[in-house]
């Protein structure tokens, strides 16, 4: 096996050799056929025979003490199999499952925190039942307002540390202009359309489970700890997930529950937790409050900085949403300050939710230097452009690549960013007032260790496998490439096998680390088979030319199929962070511009274009990477204009729990979306030089829309999204 950290400036031979021509290109995704022709198979279809059905029952109140389960009138409908209550395993949580309590408490953390499960013939007849559990409580004061809750400034939860350089106060005090400002985000839900689905059986003490998870070999331990097996007695199946967005990142309480059903019963078991459930069972992004503080002179170069929120988590999760994280290496500063407090509450627990940290906190610190261009007059571009930095101005550590300043003027360029922009609530089209604005854009780069195994088939083929998973990035198509490139083999040539914890383990899909780590172990594997290929051409491997499924060295060509000799010639690579993580500072970064319309006698608002520009390493795929930047953009769009989870906090319910209430993009809210990508290989990130690209999209973009909406009317949104209700009042009259 080949195993490689990133620890020089040089690429893998076989991919600097490459020739093929594979990687970049915009090729369409390998699995789409099996998608739109439904042939794909999900999580809750294709079940084994004599599946029963799982529905999970909550609990009625958010804080108080379980005092008991009444399951008799449940127990006597037609068709109920079971109704379990009583296994210590249903109490495993301690971190273990998303949602789950701790193990062997009664305490509950949240309304419908899962106290019992009902299995049945039929979904309709275990919901049915589920409704007639009656769960009693010792019902408590709950602490639903997060407004209202204490804070406490030094959590000891999260994984973002606090960072305090310099003394702000003395540099606010004495700053010729100072900026501070308070924004507020509301909570969201992952909200992917497929639910979260689970089928569970057992085959004798094995067990196994096709999951919609985005991360299943960290699933595979989860579980066995949760259920209290060894690990290699659990498989995971996630051939395809319908969109995961953070909230399919861990184990979840359905996943558990039907495993011991299914033991319990003898019998597959499977559930698909109903959309008003999942807002409960599954984690959401908490609401925030931030604060903006920026000290600098007349001429705009800023010499102090802050980035302070607060965001909330239940007393039972250790999550805690990084609000500064993509602002502590944006801008420069001497003086810095970033850090998140921590408020409890009686509440579903919080966790990633697409982009957490930079999607929310790019709000808040885009928007505010906006506000600070305006106070300078200052063109906004300008006002970064001035407080660029050459290194991270928090770590001092190099920028392994950072393209901003290019992605700025290629973005102003194409979008037709005026010399000098127009004064806020100055072009109207009749009743519509027409505005710009930008943001920049930041994402953190993560290299996860990964592992794949590439195997060269006796016919020429290429096989890649690995346990990473494609929740509709990509997955498929880019290892593919990968492969092909390295190997000289056309992508239809390589059959790629992920979404099965038999196979390596690799980072999963998430924290927009999953196309880096797993295509770099795939790189890796492929080492192993030119060493071989190298061996029976009788040269070295640099002298290796693989092209069209053919090897060239010393003169002769000789096709793979031949150097196979009838035998698979395998290859195992595995790629972890090395030095170069530890000594530069990386990110993916970009620039978004945004054109609204914003009617003045509605307040209605229209995004009519967007357009980005990004710096994202290699670009793998042109067309799956600008589709993950575009479904990015369009949820900057939601996060902007619609979406917001309200809570009652006389309850702890959630008000609107649904695609009904709860309001996404759709899309008739999203305009002409254009994506551009300034490429320049990132030899520091992995092995393929690329970069996140997925959430990168989502950060910043929102701000844009929110600043170009000043631009519009001159009327000023700090709290998202900006509903017709925040704009009316101030809206000018034309």
């Amino acid at each position: 096996m080949t195993e490689q950290a990133i620890d020089t400036a040089e690429r893998p031979g076989g991919l600097k050799r490459a020739v093929q021509g594979l990687l970049g290109t915009p090729l369409p995704r390998i699995e789409g056929p099996l998608k739109v022709t439904g042939t794909a198979t999900y999580a809750f279809e294709d079940a084994p025979e004599g599946t029963a059905y799982l529905a999970v029952v909550g609990a009625p109140v958010g804080a108080g003490e379980l005092t008991g389960i009444d399951a008799t009138a449940a127990e006597a409908l037609p068709g109920v199999l079971a109704v379990i209550h009583d296994d210590p395993r249903m109490m495993a949580g301690e971190g273990n499952s998303r949602a789950m309590p701790s193990r062997g408490t009664r305490r509950i953390f949240h309304v419908g925190q899962p106290v019992a499960a009902v299995v049945a013939e039929t979904q309709a007849i275990a919901r049915e039942a589920a409704a007639l559990v009656r769960v009693t409580v010792d019902e408590q004061a709950g602490r639903y307002d997060f407004a209202a809750a204490p804070v406490d400034d030094a959590p000891d939860i999260g994984f973002l540390p606090p960072v305090t350089k310099g003394d702000l106060d003395a540099a606010m005090r004495n700053a010729p202009v100072t900026f501070d400002a308070t924004y507020s985000t509301p909570a969201h839900f992952p909200a992917a359309l497929e639910p979260h689905a689970t089928t569970a059986w057992w085959e004798g003490d094995q067990l196994t489970v096709r999951s919609s998870n985005q991360v299943i070999g960290a699933a595979k331990s989860t579980i066995a700890t949760a259920l209290g097996i060894a690990e290699d007695k659990v498989r995971v199946l996630a051939p395809f997930v319908g969109g995961g967005f953070g909230g399919k990142t861990g184990v979840g309480p359905e996943v558990i529950l039907a495993a011991i059903a299914a033991e319990k019963l003898g019998r597959p078991v499977k559930v698909a937790l109903p959309r008003r459930d999942t807002a409960y069972l599954v984690h959401h992004r908490s609401e925030t409050r931030q604060r903006i503080r920026i000290a600098c002179d007349h001429d705009g170069h800023i010499n102090a900085i802050a980035h302070e929120g607060v965001a909330y988590q239940n007393d039972d999760s250790a999550f805690l949403e990084p609000i500064p994280f993509g602002s502590i290496p944006l801008y420069s500063g001497n003086t810095r300050v970033f850090r998140t407090a921590l408020a409890r509450v009686d509440l579903p627990p919080t966790g990633a939710v697409r982009a957490p940290g930079e999607a929310i906190g790019t709000f808040a610190i885009e928007c505010a230097m906006d506000e600070l261009a305006e106070q300078l007059g200052l063109d906004p571009i300008e006002l970064r452009r001035r407080n660029e930095t050459a290194y991270d101005p928090t770590s001092s550590k190099p920028f392994s690549t950072r393209r901003l300043l290019d992605c700025y003027a290629e973005g102003a360029r194409r979008f037709g960013w005026p010399e000098c922009v127009p004064d806020p609530g100055t072009t109207p089209e009749g009743e519509w007032l027409i505005g710009i604005g930008m943001a920049a854009a930041l994402r953190g780069n993560f290299t996860v260790t990964a592992a794949a195994n590439v195997r060269l088939e006796p016919n020429g083929r290429v096989t890649v496998e690995t346990d990473m998973t494609d929740i509709g990035t990509g997955t498929y198509t880019i290892l593919a490439q990968t492969a092909g490139e390295v190997l000289g083999v056309d992508a239809s040539q390589v059959d790629v096998r992920i979404g099965d914890t038999n196979y390596p383990k690799s980072a999963g899909s998430g924290g927009s680390f999953g196309a880096g780590s797993a295509c770099a172990a795939a790189v890796l594997a492929c080492e192993d088979v030119l060493a071989e290929l190298a061996l029976r051409m009788n040269a070295a491997p640099e002298e290796l030319v693989l092209k069209d499924g053919c090897v060239a060295a010393g003169g002769r060509e000789v096709p793979l199929a031949d150097l196979a000799r009838g035998e698979p010639i395998e290859g195992r690579g595995k790629s972890s962070p090395g030095q170069q993580a530890k000594r530069t500072s990386q990110a993916s970064h970009g620039a978004h511009f945004c054109e609204v319309a914003v009617n003045a006698v509605t307040g209605e608002v229209r995004v009519r274009r967007m357009l980005g520009v990004f710096d994202v390493g290699r670009v793998l795929n042109a067309k799956t990477a600008a589709n993950q930047i575009v479904g990015g953009m369009i949820w900057g769009v939601s996060y902007a204009l619609g979406e917001a989870a309200i809570t009652d906090t006389r309850s702890g319910r959630f008000v609107n729990p649904d695609f009904g209430e709860y309001h996404v993009a759709v899309n008739a809210d999203v305009p002409q979306i254009d994506v551009h990508f300034i490429e320049e290989i990132d030899d520091a990130a992995n092995q393929v030089g690329a970069k996140g690209v997925g959430e990168l999209g989502i950060s910043g973009a929102g701000a844009a829309v929110i600043n170009a909406i000043h631009n519009a009317t001159g009327v000023r949104v700090r709290n998202v999204p900006a509903t017709l209700d925040t704009l009316l009042a101030g809206l000018p009259p034309v």
